[in-house]
């Protein structure tokens, strides 16, 4: 949402500023994955709505269920949940953890890829070789993820950032109905 990202945009700048300054941006950016997920799991993201319980209470219980976390061992990172309690943005948790990591990957002159595949790829080396391809294709460092999605029928299709390169099956059947049809 175009509004969650908005609000979100604040939250991160800070945190990632001051993770920077603590040394803590990878540790930092593990506490905040979990917090994401946390948040989208239907119980706890009841819990957030719950209008009987106080912010410090919704933010205890997410320290609670985060308390092995390496983040949490920071101050400054608990101080960050109970602030976006207090102003009651749990629910732009995800969203937060997202501009976190992009400000992360830029840090590293890196940027994040999704790779979809129709099948599962053989091994390791097969997945290191294409990210090894694409990094030299878009001139840049890649933290890729891959993804099977069965609708591609074959080939890869790759997203880097807003840019997306389709050498799927389906991607060229596309291209040939829509010549086949203008």
């Amino acid at each position: 949402m175009a509004e969650f990202a908005t609000i979100a945009r604040p939250y991160a700048k800070a945190l990632f500023e001051l993770a920077v300054e603590k040394n803590q941006i990878e540790a930092w950016l593990g506490g905040l994955r979990e917090l994401a997920w946390s948040v989208q799991q239907t119980p706890v993201a009841a819990m957030i709505e719950e209008t009987e319980m106080s912010s410090i209470q919704k933010a205890d219980e997410l320290a609670r269920l985060l308390s092995e976390s390496e983040a949490m061992k920071s101050e400054a990172f608990r101080n960050f949940i109970y602030v976006v309690a207090e102003e009651k943005r749990l629910q732009v948790l995800p969203e937060i953890y997202t501009q976190y990591q992009d400000l992360t990957l830029s840090r590293n002159q890196a940027q994040k890829a999704v790779i979809y595949s129709a099948y599962e790829f053989a091994g390791e080396g097969q997945k290191a070789n294409i990210v090894k391809e694409l990094e030299q294709h878009f001139n840049t460092r890649l933290e890729a993820e891959f993804e099977v999605d069965p609708e591609l029928i074959g080939g890869l299709k790759i997203e880097v950032g807003d840019q997306v390169l389709d050498l799927s099956v389906q991607g060229k059947l596309k291209n040939l109905y829509a010549t086949m049809t203008n």
